[in-house]
């Protein structure tokens, strides 16, 4: 008997060993990081300013990772002010608790640390992070993320020479307190004042090439106001990625890239050996401004020359035309081995139709900017911890109506129910005379459709339900509507906001609360045991382990 009892201790103790090192085995990679976060002198339009820096850097250190991998961000805040930073198109599966905007974190306190723990799980592509309290993405903290496709999954085109990242946008010499004294005070920040590339000005930055061979570019706007065009003199851009999908790969001159947006070329240096001009310009603005870096060819003794190449300016037609190109590889792997169209997502029949209409109201005499007429504060506790903690007073789902209401415009702390597992469609309605960028934080959705004028039911005939282009960010053209497709599989409270700085800060933003009742670990993680707790959720017990 003894012996009976001997074998089965040795048999469960056997069991246990092989499940503890195979779930080792299968487990996911991890990367670590520690970032110092610091004030620090910048000069990128050639004035001095108080920029602020990641372990010294501006831009900050590129983040690079495969599929599937955990990143593990220490994050030590140098600064006499609150901070956090958020992860643009990282979608955060099941754990919202990282998202690093003021609905989800509380901020980093001055002096403090804060560990964020994100998976790239199912995804690739190019993305970028930034700072998302008050005005400090004008000062800086922003980086690239590159997500590189598993060794086994096939990408469809051949490795290129090289991979270089264009961190892209407009930039004021204002700093960032004062842009944002601005914006409280009621007044609309000034045009901005230059553009850069990767944090500096005009021919700051030189990308060394070998001729006969191709690079691919990755391409961010990580600007505060415009839209942006990107060319590089006397070569093409074939498109390959936006924002994590595999695209048809046409070819382009120029590409529009609105605030917020990614994407992805590759560039045959094909031509004779010399340097030339990458350009980036302003788009939709009458003033233009303009700035460019070097493309080099190796042992080229010829710098740049003659006229910067033009780029579009005011005219819409050729924007909205470009954007109905941009479509989806059905038969390209995405994050896993299956073509991305066997995803037939124009197939499932949306369960609801939400509008969205912004608005740029005046309330009590300042200029704010609206949702459905309500323009969003932020209460003292992020919504996340009063979700999870039963916190009343913070927020109540249904903040903000599903459908422009037509009525004046308030403030509120604008948070929008959904149910776990619903297939939506989302109408961004513009009536105002500038672009809009949305951004839609824990998703990729469907871009469906582009239309001037009024959304109507009748406007769904023009869908292209077959392939368009998955990604997290669109955007909205004067006196226009875009509408996406989304499938609300991942839990949790998501910020859905505009990508202009101004426009965000200022209300233009709100909360979707995606609800299950379901208590599993499947659907969604607990709050994490290191999270930063404040406002009326201070004193609570996370969980011990």
């Amino acid at each position: 008997m003894k012996s009976y009892y001997n074998v089965v201790s040795s048999l469960f103790l056997v069991t246990i060993l092989l499940l503890f090192f195979t779930s080792v085995k299968c487990e996911d990679p991890y990367r670590f990081f520690t970032w110092k976060i610091t004030y620090g002198d910048i000069y990128p339009l050639g004035v001095k300013q108080q920029g602020i820096l990641i372990n010294g850097q501006f831009p900050g250190p590129q983040i690079d990772a495969v599929t599937n991998e955990n990143l593990i961000i220490s994050v030590y805040n140098y600064l006499t002010e609150p901070f956090l930073i958020s992860w643009n198109g990282i979608q955060h599966r099941r754990n919202s608790w990282q998202d690093g905007v003021s609905g989800t974190n509380c901020p980093i306190p001055p002096g403090k640390n804060f560990t964020y723990t994100l998976q790239v799980k199912d995804q690739i592509g190019t993305y970028f992070y930034f700072p998302s309290l008050g005005m400090h993405k004008a000062a800086g903290a922003f980086g690239g993320i590159r997500i590189w496709s598993r060794p086994r999954i096939p990408v469809p085109f051949p490795p290129p020479a090289g991979d270089f990242t264009l961190l892209a946008g407009d930039w004021s010499k204002l700093g960032h307190r004062r842009l944002r004294r601005v914006l409280e005070n009621g007044h609309n920040l000034p045009f901005p004042d230059g553009l850069l590339i990767n944090g500096r000005g005009w021919n700051g930055n030189t990308f060394t090439v070998d001729q006969g061979k191709t690079y691919r570019f990755r391409i961010s706007n990580v600007g505060l106001a415009t839209s942006i065009n990107f060319r590089i003199q006397g070569h093409s851009l074939k498109l390959v990625e936006v924002e994590g999908s595999h695209t048809l790969q046409n070819t382009y001159s120029s590409l529009d890239i609105h605030l917020g947006q990614s994407y992805s070329v590759l560039v045959m240096a094909n031509q004779p050996v010399k340097d030339y001009y990458i350009v980036v310009s302003t788009r939709f603005t009458r003033r233009v401004l303009t700035t460019t870096s070097i493309l080099h060819y190796s042992y080229s003794r010829i710098g740049v020359s003659g006229p910067v190449p033009p780029g579009p300016t005011l005219d819409v037609v050729s924007s909205v035309f470009q954007a109905r190109t941009i479509r989806w590889n059905l038969t390209a792997s995405g994050p896993r081995p299956n073509p991305q169209g066997s995803y037939h997502y124009g197939l499932i029949k949306p369960t609801r139709t939400i509008m969205l209409a912004n608005s740029a109201p005046y309330i009590n005499g300042k200029q704010r900017y609206a949702v459905n007429s309500v323009s969003y504060i932020a209460p003292d506790t992020p919504l996340k911890l009063a979700d999870y903690f039963n916190i009343p007073g913070v927020f109540y789902v249904g903040g903000i109506s599903t459908s422009p209401t037509g009525g004046n415009a308030y403030l509120q702390t604008a948070v929008m129910g959904a149910n776990f597992h619903e297939y939506v469609e989302i109408v961004f309605q513009n009536w105002e005379n500038s672009v809009q960028s949305w951004h839609i934080d824990g998703y990729s959705f469907f871009v469906v459709g582009f239309g001037s004028g009024q959304w109507t039911p009748n406007s769904r005939g023009r869908y292209n339900l077959r392939d368009t282009v998955a990604r997290c960010t669109t955007q909205v053209y004067p006196r226009s509507w875009t509408a996406i497709y989304m499938a609300l599989d991942n839990v949790g409270m998501w910020n859905i906001r505009s990508e202009n700085w101004e426009r965000q800060y200022l209300g233009q933003q709100f909360y979707l609360r995606v609800y299950t009742p379901s208590k599993s670990l499947r659907d969604e993680y607990p709050v994490p045991k290191n999270a930063l707790l404040c406002g009326r959720a201070s004193g609570r017990v996370t969980r011990p382990f």
